[in-house]
């Protein structure tokens, strides 16, 4: 016993300090495991290490020099590979609620009137594709639509998506800064990797591609059910309604991290 308290009297910062990196790498890993990179990030490491072992091991002295110069640049294309995913935690991390200006009085207001809006919709079964920018600036999406600067009430969002509008097809872009529609007819870029349901919407597709490039919370009303699917992370939480809507609007919108992965909605876009 005095053996084991006088090594960690003297080992206790090195236990510490492995305490911590472990903790940034396993969030690091939970973070990214589900991303585009992961499958090169995974092979790239692998073939490193790989090569890194046969070098050693067989004494390829001009194999380890070139590894030892390479992993330079294996640092700078990681960096490029996670490039929307680094973009989406720094922005994350700047817009947890410790830094966030929103009061929750703000904050539930806003969020009812979201609901007040997407319920309309889905009442008159009018498809709807809304995202919601938070941390990172979706300008370049703004760009490929129609600039508007509107105050948000759910008789102009009516009125953008009925179907007879010119705008009704793209997506919206709504300012969490100062709640209000920055623009309509926006294109949004669609889910990258694979999905097991092929029934998915172009509309639902879109709310995943533009929540996994960017921080925002994407919110679509089916044309043909009216159901309520919310996406975020690249992830779609599929026929919300009621309590249950207003519960997971204000947890986003309060910036609280959820690991429940979203089942993929089944609804067709007309």
């Amino acid at each position: 016993m005095e053996a084991a308290g006088q090594f960690i009297s003297q080992h206790w910062r090195q236990v510490i300090e492995v305490a911590i990196l472990w903790v940034i790498f396993y969030n690091t890993y939970l973070y990214f495991r589900a991303t585009r990179g992961a499958q090169i990030f995974s092979a790239l490491v692998g073939f490193f290490i790989g090569m890194t072992v046969l070098s050693a091991w067989l004494d390829l002295s001009v194999i380890g020099w070139l590894l030892k110069y390479v992993s330079v640049f294996l640092a700078i294309a990681l960096v490029i590979i996670f490039q929307p995913e680094l973009r989406r935690a720094l922005a994350e991390l700047g817009s947890h609620r410790f830094f966030s200006s929103m009061t929750e009085k703000t904050r539930a207001r806003f969020a009812d009137l979201l609901i007040e809006v997407v319920e309309n919709l889905s009442r008159k079964r009018t498809g709807a594709l809304i995202a919601i920018e938070r941390g990172i600036d979706l300008k370049q999406y703004l760009e490929s639509g129609t600039r508007l600067d509107a105050q948000l009430s759910p008789e102009l969002v009516y009125t953008i998506f009925h179907s007879g509008t010119t705008l009704h097809d793209g997506g919206m872009i709504v300012r969490i800064s100062d709640e209000r529609i920055a623009g309509a007819g926006c294109v949004f870029p669609l889910i990258q990797r694979e999905l097991s349901d092929q029934s998915i919407g172009l509309r639902h597709r879109a709310a995943m591609g533009i929540t996994e490039e960017s921080d925002a919370i994407a919110l679509v009303v089916s044309e043909e059910t009216g159901a309520i699917s919310v996406a975020v992370n690249g992830k779609l939480e599929r026929d919300l309604e009621g309590a249950e809507l207003c519960e997971r609007l204000n947890e986003l919108l309060s910036n609280q991290d959820s690991e429940e992965e979203g089942e993929e909605g089944q609804d067709d876009d007309a």
